[in-house]
């Protein structure tokens, strides 16, 4: 497929506006568009929250009459069906809209080209495909989450140039500078829950939250504490920043007077079955039990253990992974993952898409893990 210049100016402007409002709505895609008429941008858009009015609707609340005849550029297929707000094909038809370029097709089964096809069917031009992997790697979370059920999982490491995330003794505050330490606040804000284990919370007694100049959605904090030995007086336990759920297993959920206590303080707390002679929390049932709560997207920023669980599973779709210049050294020193590992170099996980850049003085590296079943 040919793209004109002009084509691809003008969705890339719709690619902007969808990706600033970064973070607000999920469970929803990122979704931005811009109507132009005789080269004149006449109105713009951009999906603000979920159960909101859709990016088109505000770009032809803004365009008017001018929508007329005009070139709607929009970074995702629009809905041709109706959910919490009407359908946008049909909005663009009874606007007389001439035509309609669109980045990507909606991987909603609801939709997935019903929205196009009813555009062509009105005698609307309809142009797909311009733009198409950037509108796709914004929504990579929403992609997944519409077509699996299942949260969109990505693995959160910082650790030294020689691969360890804490000193022998423990210290580990800070590895990374403050600009990789904003960075990762931001990456909290666009996440819907965020992991640790029982022992991070034990030891580091962290919050879990969004400390961003300009604030920020504090997501919600997930704990997986198997024997329920996370403090009453945990900060993700007594701040009330932030939801907090503790996922242990049926039989430590038998301890009614520690579950009753958290529940008090506002707790959620989760149990769930484990097979006979398996330890920790069940990582498929977890994040399925995630995904039926809606939570499209979990940022894990486990210690060794939790990660290495993740991996195991086959459970991360990206890995954000900072490296500090920094030596430490240490033979019993902590590494991001544990566990037993791969036993030859073959069979290690290979990462894909690999971009790399720095920030303040660190270095930032990220991939997508390539599973081999």
């Amino acid at each position: 497929m040919t793209v004109h210049i002009h084509d691809q100016y003008y969705m890339d402007l719709a690619l902007q506006w969808a990706s600033a409002i970064e973070g607000q709505t999920q469970p929803n895609p990122k979704v931005g568009a811009v109507i132009v008429k005789d080269g004149e941008i006449v109105g713009i858009g951009t999906h603000l929250k979920a159960g909101g009015p859709h990016a088109e609707v505000h770009a032809l609340a803004m365009a008017g009459e001018k929508a007329k005849g005009a070139t709607v550029y929009v970074t995702l297929e629009p809905c041709s069906h109706y959910g919490r707000t009407p359908p946008c094909a049909e909005a663009l038809m009874k606007a007389g809209v001439a035509k309609v370029v669109i980045a990507t097709l909606d991987p909603n089964p609801l939709v997935a080209g019903r929205g196009a096809a009813m555009l062509r069917d009105a005698g609307v031009e309809v142009v797909t495909g311009v733009c198409e992997q950037q509108s796709n790697l914004m929504n990579e979370v929403f992609n997944k989450f519409i077509t699996t059920g299942m949260p969109f999982v990505t693995l959160k490491t910082a650790m030294t140039l020689d691969g360890k995330i804490a000193t022998e003794t423990g210290s580990s505050r800070w590895i990374t500078g403050d600009e990789a330490r904003q960075e990762v606040h931001q990456m909290r804000h666009t996440n819907q829950a965020i992991l640790v284990g029982v022992e991070t919370v034990r030891k580091d007694d962290p919050q879990l939250t969004i400390r961003l100049p300009q604030g920020g959605n504090n997501p919600i904090r997930i704990v997986l504490d198997s024997t329920l030995r996370t403090p009453l007086d945990a900060k993700v336990v007594r701040d009330g920043e932030a939801e907090t759920w503790i996922y242990t297993t049926t039989t430590a959920a038998e301890e009614t007077a520690k579950v009753q206590a958290l529940e008090k303080r506002g707790v959620k707390v989760i149990s769930l079955p484990v097979e006979d002679g398996e330890r920790g929390i069940p990582i498929p049932q977890m994040l399925t039990h995630l995904g039926s709560q809606k939570i499209s997207s979990l940022l894990v920023e486990g210690g060794a253990r939790v990660n290495a669980s993740f991996l195991k599973e086959m459970a991360v779709d990206k890995i954000v992974s900072y490296i500090a210049p920094k030596l430490v050294g240490g033979e019993h020193a902590p590494t991001p993952i544990g566990g037993f590992g791969v036993q030859e170099m073959d069979q290690a996980i290979r990462l894909t898409r690999m971009t790399y850049r720095q920030v303040g003085e660190d270095l930032r590296i990220e991939g997508y893990p390539e599973w081999r079943e």
